[in-house]
């Protein structure tokens, strides 16, 4: 089950420090300030919005990033115009959510694709795995299904190939060391690592920066990007559709696909050497 906050919770984080859209503070001269709330999750994105929110206030778009700790709410929080816009997830993700809460709700434009890897405090590499080892994946259908398909490339087992990008442990065709697979809230994956009885985890880049890793030092496999067959992991800006045709909303997203931004992503931790520019 994922992970729920508490509505009165969720809003007092919300409300903290937060200007209501469309009604922003104003500047010195007496102008009026837009202002666009943006949800994230984790820090790892945070530098390349905070050089987005740079570019903006200069044109009197205030940016503000609101952390979420869950990938439960930023949708629920989008749909219920808490946030404008969100910046957390990748498009396989987005459907699936869209399809299980019925948001009207899409992509506004491309960010950057993440790396994901395994990690472990037990094991080296994958191929230490022993017969019968438990390894820990996250248990929401897209995150999961991509870990499985992290799992397989590094021959770990066989993934029927006719299930596409959602697999479930139902789907593994040969196991040849009998993997054990855990699945628990994308949250708690790194936690696990402690466990005595995981061998190693599956965990989203976002979880590993917050708890003070680094990915290409700290993981033991990291499955390398495939342009076609990663493309429903490219993560996306999100809005509600009936703002598609929002002009300011327009030029947050183009003020995040720039030259500055994809500097950002590819020389500055810590997204480099986690994520590659998307768009």
């Amino acid at each position: 089950m994922k992970k729920r906050i508490p509505l009165l919770t969720m809003l007092a984080v919300l409300a903290l420090g937060l200007i209501p859209a469309g009604c922003g503070g104003k500047k010195a001269s007496g102008a009026q300030e837009t202002v666009v709330r943006i949800g994230l999750v984790g820090e790892e994105l945070r530098l390349a919005w905070t050089k987005v929110a740079e570019s903006m206030d200069a044109e009197g778009i205030k940016v503000e990033l609101v952390n979420f700790s869950d990938y439960a709410v930023p949708n629920r929080a989008l749909a219920d115009g808490d946030i404008e816009l969100n910046s957390f997830q990748h498009d396989a993700f987005l459907q699936d959510e869209i399809a299980n809460n019925g948001y009207q709700i899409s992509s506004f434009g491309n960010t950057v694709i993440f790396f994901l890897g395994v990690y472990s405090n037990k094991i080296k590499t994958l191929e230490e795995l022993k017969e019968g080892d438990t390894v820990v994946i996250m248990n929401d259908a897209t995150n999961g299904g991509r870990a499985l398909k992290v799992l397989e490339s590094a021959g770990v087992f066989a993934l029927d190939p006719s299930k596409g990008n959602v697999p479930t442990v139902n789907d593994i065709t040969a196991n040849p060391k009998n993997i054990k697979i855990v699945e628990v809230d994308a949250a708690q994956t790194w936690r696990t690592l402690d466990d005595p009885q995981v061998a190693a985890a599956v965990v989203n880049s976002t979880f590993v920066v917050d708890a003070g890793g680094v990915p290409l030092r700290d993981a033991i496999y990291i499955k390398p990007i495939d342009p076609e067959s990663d493309k429903p992991y490219i993560n996306i800006v999100v809005g509600r559709d009936a703002d598609r045709d929002n002009e300011i909303y327009k030029r947050v997203v183009a003020a995040f696909q720039t030259e500055e931004v994809k500097k950002v992503i590819e020389e500055e931790p810590p997204l480099t050497g986690i994520a590659l520019p998307a768009w």
